[in-house]
């Protein structure tokens, strides 16, 4: 039996029903299996098992009071995948799709972006089956809370250090640190992408989304072309679509879309800066925030539709998992795609990745491309610990110069001898994948 097939014979006996966690996985295999059986020490040290199981996985209530004095219960969860390059790191989000398969995925995949950052960072994800939109602020502000005061007997910032994710912004990670400190008094970084004024970083909340936008101007690039002039498709309106798209537009690129789970908004001449700007601002008080923007704009809004369907050079899926399969792979390839960057994790199925790959489609995975947030989180952590912090300024040029030199990690590890090509996708998960397996060989067993 080979170890790829006696592999996933043996995941099935643990992860029979995590769906998008077996989805991770299989996905990395068709890269990493072939460098652990090129490697005596690799096969000794069994890293592949090693590596594709959580040191843990936590499962805790959550218990809060909502506005009517009523006490709720929710399920908290974190995963601590693996501490092998430093302490855990990765987000928290607040979602009723919250799982331990979701979790699973996210922090495995956690684990090669964070390696491919050159970070002394582990890998890790959280969050709640809990749903912020059907809260009001008061109710939100005690179930953040709640959450920590749950969490904080597994979290310390040379241990585990959360982050946000969907639905957790600074402003929910400063109720949750307000909490830390409350109950531990001391003022650890036990947290990133705190508000500034509890030691958080200049420029974290842009950090993922303009990483995109770096890292796509690496690959534009490497083939002899420039990000000005670009026409691209986002997906999505949270922070990583609006914030890419924001730095796209400031570096003269044509952003036609947005979406969210409704439709897409559509702009052929481009969304402005100023339209970015207001979602930013205003769009959490509006009802549906695309609509809303297309009643005051020249843009309008599509129901019921993806963004796939309109023409672009750049196709960058910034919204969720699994949000592009197949038949939409087709839709951006018709639609003149020559570039498909995802802003988000895992949002193209394997059969998208496969038909971009077979057309010829320069793919890039989310584990290189959106790796800014958790770069930031890094800068952030060293701010905590040297009791300093840095510029605006200062930390965009290294964050680029980081994204930069993920860039050249993804060409070395991904270049085919047989053509000009350069697999993304093999090269970042082949470059992540050396690094965890060398540390795990370090440590024996």
């Amino acid at each position: 039996m080979s170890l790829h097939t006696d592999t996933l014979s043996w995941l099935g006996q643990h992860t029979q029903h995590e769906v998008e966690y077996r989805q991770a996985l299989e996905e990395s295999f068709q890269h990493i299996v072939p460098i652990v059986n090129a490697n005596e020490d690799y096969k000794k040290h069994n890293v592949l098992q090693r590596l594709i199981t959580p040191d843990r996985v936590l499962q805790f209530k959550v218990e809060w009071e909502d506005d009517t004095g009523t006490c709720r219960v929710n399920q908290g969860y974190r995963v601590q995948h693996s501490n092998i390059l430093g302490p855990y790191k990765g987000g928290t989000r607040f979602h009723p799709s919250v799982n331990t398969s979701v979790l699973k995925f996210l922090a495995y995949e956690q684990s090669f972006k964070n390696a491919l950052t050159g970070l002394a960072l582990g890998a890790g994800k959280g969050g709640a089956d809990f749903d912020p939109k059907t809260a009001s602020k008061s109710e939100i502000r005690r179930f953040c809370k709640a959450y920590m005061r749950a969490l904080q007997p597994y979290i310390g910032a040379n241990s585990d250090v959360p982050a946000g994710d969907i639905n957790v912004s600074d402003t929910e990670l400063g109720y949750m640190f307000g909490e830390y400190l409350k109950n531990q008094k001391s003022f650890d970084g036990v947290l990133s992408g705190k508000p500034i004024q509890l030691g958080g970083s200049e420029y974290r909340v842009q950090a993922t989304g303009s990483g995109v936008i770096f890292f796509t101007e690496e690959v534009l690039q490497s083939h002899s072309n420039a990000l000005e002039d670009q026409t691209i498709c986002i997906s999505g309106a949270g922070n990583v679509a609006l914030h890419a798209a924001l730095k796209a537009i400031e570096k003269k690129a044509k952003v036609k879309t947005l979406s969210n789970s409704r439709g897409f908004l559509l702009n052929e001449k481009g969304i402005s800066a100023s339209d970015i700007r207001w979602l930013l601002t205003e769009g959490q008080n509006a009802e549906n925030a695309l609509s809303a923007l297309a009643d005051e704009s020249e843009a309008e809004f599509i129901k019921d539709q993806s963004p796939w369907c309109i023409d672009s050079t750049i196709a960058m899926p910034c919204a969720t998992q699994n949000e592009v399969d197949e038949q939409e792979a087709k839709d951006i390839v018709n639609h003149g795609a020559l570039f498909v960057v995802e802003g988000a994790n895992m949002p193209c199925t394997q059969k998208a990745v496969q038909y971009f790959k077979q057309h010829k489609i320069t793919f890039v995975p989310g584990k290189a491309a959106n790796a800014g947030g958790v770069i930031l989180s890094g800068f952030e952590m060293q701010q905590n610990a040297a009791m300093r912090y840095q510029s605006e300024q200062t930390l965009e040029e290294e964050l680029k110069a980081a994204m930069k030199n993920i860039h050249e990690q993804c060409v070395q590890e991904g270049k085919n001898s047989d053509s000009d090509i350069i697999d993304y996708e093999r090269g970042a998960n082949v470059a992540a994948f050396r690094k965890l397996a060398n540390a795990i060989v370090a440590t024996a067993y």
